[in-house]
């Protein structure tokens, strides 16, 4: 039961995973089928981002309520809708009207799927499941690649995609039954928040004055702006900052990629001995390595290549960590409303910190980059390390006085 559970999990985060670089990978067609300009994407991209967000709020109190597995099932099912509605919108303005229950069913699925890994499973499990999510990112390019070279077209891609989301939904729903079997939480666990107390429900203004939540969420806010905006812009940095030819440029920039996949995967096979506090504390410490190697001003561009797979190595253990050390950090009744506020941050970070630096570097020049990227990892190894001394102090706090 575990196990079969488990392996459903699995499948879900590539699932997951495959309608995130669609957009992306089919735009150039899209956009001149839809006849909009190339920057629009930006419109839908962010419609998208905002349902997530506010989905990512409203989790802890929908999945409280109908529980994790109800919610990953009908979540799956308004992707697998509007990866559908997707496929049939013949203009700009049904592309951005679907993507709202996209937006709400990515960010309620994500939160709920998290939480629910973090709760039940192994710090393993977390690192190896955000791998097969980078699996499920990696495949959309191909499906929407052969769409094209079949000339199919663009919908087909999404229809494919939205189809296989509808099987899934069907599997989640016939395996309903298993998600209140693993590792139930007893009714009788209050130990819930610094405070030891239990509560049906966690207002979001009572989350925010948890000792070290707002610390987490600077620190995960400063980790997907930095990964959203090396992924944007690192191929552009190289070519007009370092002068590194484009193809070799857009290689190695999707090596950034392959590296926090294949990061992610062999953190799972120490995360256990190692322990989640390690995990962001020397992801962080890699991230900071690469960047230094992106910034040494010298003439061959080895270092800064390197610097650049190195960031992503880094990066690979920072996301999965942060969220299966929530239920230790802040109780596990308090980790669903506490990691749907991590994930608004999450897309928070993603959504606006790419744009910023294209503003900045428009007025200083992409010789900022290494610089705007080492902010964000000072920003957030400072702020998860702040977390760590609140959580240490509070356990002293809590440990019962000696007998005498």
């Amino acid at each position: 039961m575990y196990s079969l559970l488990l392996a459903i999990i699995y499948i879900a985060f590539v699932s997951l995973g495959l309608p995130d670089s669609l957009i992306g990978a089919g735009w150039p067609v899209m956009h001149r089928d839809l006849d909009v300009p190339v920057a629009f994407a930006g419109i839908v991209t962010m419609i998208i981002a905002g349902g997530t967000i506010l989905s990512s709020l409203a989790s802890e109190r929908v999945t409280r309520r109908f529980g994790a597995g109800l919610v990953t099932a009908v979540s799956v099912g308004l992707t697998a809708a509007a990866l559908v509605g997707f496929s049939v919108s013949g203009s700009f303005w049904m592309l951005c009207l679907w993507a709202i229950p996209f937006g709400l069913g990515a960010g309620a699925v994500d939160a709920a799927l998290n939480n629910y890994v973090a709760l039940h499973y192994a710090a393993r499990h977390m690192n190896w499941l955000h791998s097969f999510w980078g699996l499920g990112a990696s495949i959309s390019p191909f499906i929407m690649s052969y769409a094209l070279t079949a000339e199919l077209g663009w919908s087909s891609a999404y229809l494919i995609v939205g189809l296989i989301q509808a099987a899934l939904t069907f599997v989640l729903l016939i395996s309903l039954p298993l998600w209140g079997k693993v590792n139930q939480i007893s009714p009788d666990d209050h130990t819930v928040e610094p405070s030891g107390k239990g509560s049906a429900h966690v207002p979001l203004a009572r989350a925010l004055r948890i000792p070290g939540v707002v610390s987490i969420l600077v620190a995960f806010f400063a980790y997907c702006a930095l990964e959203t905006t090396v992924i944007l812009w690192a191929s552009t940095w190289l070519v007009t900052d370092r002068g590194v030819a484009a193809a070799t440029a857009a290689a190695f920039a999707s090596l950034f990629l392959l590296g926090i996949t294949a990061g992610r995967f062999l953190a799972g096979f120490f995360a256990d001995r190692v322990g989640d506090r390690q995990l962001i504390r020397g992801g962080f410490a890699t991230v900071g390595v690469g960047v230094v190697l992106l910034a040494l001003p010298v003439q061959t561009d080895a270092l800064a290549l390197t610097g650049l797979v190195l960031a992503g190595l880094g990066c690979a253990p920072i996301y999965p960590a942060i969220i299966h050390s929530t239920p230790v950090n802040f109780g596990r009744r308090n980790s669903q409303a506490i990691i749907g506020i991590q994930m608004a941050a999450a897309y928070t970070g993603s959504t606006f910190a790419p744009p910023l630096f294209g503003a900045l570097s428009a007025w200083t020049g992409m010789w900022v980059f290494p610089l705007f990227l080492g902010a964000l990892v000072v920003l957030g190894l400072l702020m998860s390390e702040r977390l760590n001394r609140l959580v240490a102090r509070r356990g002293k706090v809590e440990q019962p006085a000696p007998t005498p």
